[in-house]
């Protein structure tokens, strides 16, 4: 069973650091106590985090709030009317 992403870490995205070449898992459950990152604790949900690595050295906007269309990048659906 799939469950819905939990939205308590925040309503707006977080800018990130990323290194070149470095790899990273965004939460895409919203359970990780480690946000943005993961940290396991989407065990048993059916929710796996988005894993990317870097193609630069670059400040990035990652979601929190999980509505994103384009994970794990913010697309701005946080301003959107739920």
């Amino acid at each position: 069973m799939t469950h819905s992403p939990v939205i308590r870490a925040g309503d707006a995205p977080i800018k990130v650091t990323v290194k070149q070449g470095q790899t990273y898992a965004w939460c895409a459950c919203g359970r990780s106590t480690d946000q943005p990152f993961c940290d396991g604790s989407h065990q048993g949900t059916g929710i796996d985090p988005v894993v990317f690595k870097a193609e630069r050295d670059d400040e990035v906007w990652l979601c929190l709030c999980k509505q994103t269309d384009t994970p794990p990048l913010c697309n701005g659906n946080h301003n959107k009317p739920q």
